[in-house]
């Protein structure tokens, strides 16, 4: 159920940030300074059919987390409820070994939810990963082609001549190269 918030909101905040960074071009954008080029990788990973495959794969897998643990829950609310309401006519030898197993299942459960959370965000850095290894020489390219000198991460630039950017060109790019990305909820490899 964790696993699900943090994956919408891990969604959510690359499409809300890449939706600002559009917004706030000026009007007189200023000139455009030679050499000086800008890339914006949240709105590459926002807009990418690679990176939106990812996302929707991502929100799969969390549904398919949380429908597992959902038995778990339910299972565990189930029987404290009954422990509460039947407290007084369950002995208490009985009403010992019954919370005893609850506490065992719900600290079974939460560790099953944390390991499903891990995997989730293991998985998530693996595709987000090979994405940044699909774009990296197409980035290199359009460094040289258009001639930069310095190229800055839009996330730390406020304002440019949106002639600079890069951006664009390397998702048009990154389509045609990694148009989508197939995979399924990985396992944590030991450490």
């Amino acid at each position: 159920m964790k696993a699900l918030i943090i994956a919408a909101t891990a969604a959510a905040s690359l499409v809300s940030t890449a939706a600002l960074a559009q917004q706030a071009a000026p009007q007189n954008p200023g000139p455009v300074i030679p050499g000086v080029c800008t890339y914006y990788n949240a709105r590459l990973l926002a807009q990418s059919s690679a990176g939106q495959a990812v996302e929707a794969r991502m929100q799969q897998l969390a549904q398919e987390v949380q429908g597992e643990l959902q038995p778990y829950a339910t299972a565990i609310q189930t029987e404290a409820t009954a422990l509460q309401t039947g407290g007084a006519s369950i002995p208490a030898d009985q009403m010992n070994q019954r919370r005893q197993q609850l506490q065992q299942r719900a600290q079974e459960a939460q560790q099953l939810e944390g390991t499903r959370e891990n995997e989730l965000r293991y998985t998530l850095g693996t595709q987000r990963q090979k994405i940044t290894e699909a774009v990296s020489p197409i980035l290199t390219a359009l460094y040289q082609e258009k001639g930069c000198g310095l190229l800055l991460d839009r996330e730390s630039v406020f304002m440019m001549n949106p002639a600079m950017d890069l951006t664009d060109v390397a998702i048009q790019r990154l389509n045609a190269a990694l148009p989508t990305l197939t995979f399924n909820r990985m396992p944590v490899p030991a450490q």
